[in-house]
């Protein structure tokens, strides 16, 4: 995947706080078509290739239901190789008769929505090749048309589901924020992001490399939206990796000097954007 490589700024991985772990990881392996590469405890580490971890998942037997109108996680975005690939994992989901809750054609990227047993939302997408991607002025179309779902169906006639293939990456994150500015000033200003859609429809997104967004940003739970509580389920952190230490540092740089707080872990670097939406810093490896 171009977009998600050695000269970009993109997510990496995504912690999640589950109530039941056994559960959730019957819908993400049997479901969604990961491996488990490592189980201990309450924690499990999922993979798509065997080698790389792409989500956490972390059982909070006591944690309390997501609630409404807060920030925090909109979903992750898993990015297959493929249309195929897509219409196979459709095929699958609708032979398991699990539900979905919509599904948009972005012009740059077909989609399809839906949530795990927990409510954190998740979209399971693939791009168009980026030729067809229609730039204005450095700028893409906010668009979500009706995804051709029997088009999509019919990519999978004859094909086998076999979960997830290999190349298959975190392709985006989009986050629920209270405040799209104090976003943009972060993720923009900050982290080195470039504004890819500005501004439409309560929600901005920005990109390393050309890519349409590795990052979406959204008021839609409301300007000033309370934070998502540490006791519930949802998300607890994600990573964004960058090409070069000497990058990481950078940016850690330009963070601090516009008033946001790095702390260093042994020799993890964390932060969190204006929002509370915590961020593990990492040099891409």
């Amino acid at each position: 995947m171009a977009f998600h490589g050695h000269s970009n700024i993109f997510v990496g991985l995504v912690h999640l706080v589950v109530s039941d772990l056994d559960h959730s990881l019957d819908f993400y392996t049997d479901l969604l078509g990961f491996s488990v590469l490592e189980k201990k405890g309450g924690v499990a580490t999922l993979t798509a290739d065997g080698k790389k971890t792409l989500i956490i998942l972390e059982q909070k037997k006591d944690a309390i239901p997501k609630r409404t109108r807060t920030t925090g996680l909109y979903h992750f975005a898993i990015l297959v190789p493929t249309r195929e690939n897509l219409g196979t994992s459709l095929k699958w989901l609708v032979e398991k008769e699990y539900p979905l809750q919509g599904g948009s054609d972005h012009l740059f990227s077909e989609a399809l929505y839906l949530a795990d047993p927990d409510g954190n939302g998740i979209e399971i997408y693939a791009d168009r090749p980026a030729e067809q991607w229609t730039w204005v002025d450095g700028e893409l179309p906010f668009v979500s048309d009706p995804l051709d779902m029997e088009g999509l169906l019919k990519e999978a006639d004859g094909k086998a589901w076999d979960g997830l293939p290999a190349e298959t990456v975190m392709g985006h994150i989009h986050l629920h924020v209270n405040d799209l500015q104090e976003a943009k000033r972060f993720y923009a200003d900050g982290l080195g992001f470039e504004i890819t859609v500005p501004f439409r429809h309560q929600a901005l997104f920005v990109a390393s490399g050309g890519y349409h967004h590795h990052v979406g940003l959204n008021t839609w739970n409301g300007t000033g939206a309370q934070r998502q509580h540490a006791d519930e389920v949802g998300m607890k952190w994600y990573t964004i990796n960058f090409p070069s230490g000497l990058e990481l540092q950078d940016t850690i740089g330009r963070l601090t000097s516009l008033g946001f707080t790095v702390e260093k872990e042994n020799e993890d670097y964390w932060t969190e954007d204006p929002s509370g939406n915590r961020i593990n810093l990492v040099h891409f490896k």
